[in-house]
């Protein structure tokens, strides 16, 4: 089980750097970009749309996940 664990562990890091590499293309076409250029509304349509794909978590679970790879990817990209 731990090695089918680590398996999407290591799919979940290449998907986080795709997600990353993505969104800081649109970090740089943004007119306000970073942190100050998050949209509410966008993040809570993602965690929506998450819903039925991930039915074990609840809307708070997923928006707590998403909000850290939000963050994580905005502070990666350096913006």
């Amino acid at each position: 089980m731990r090695s089918a664990i680590d398996q999407v562990d290591a799919e979940l890091a290449a998907l986080l750097e795709r997600r990353a590499a993505l969104a800081a293309e649109v970090q740089r076409i943004k007119p306000v970009g970073g942190h100050r250029g998050r949209d509410a509304a966008r993040e809570a349509a993602i965690v929506e749309a998450m819903l039925p794909l991930a039915p074990s978590f609840s809307r708070e679970h997923l928006a707590r996940i998403m909000n850290a790879v939000i963050e994580a990817g905005l502070d990666a990209s350096g913006v």
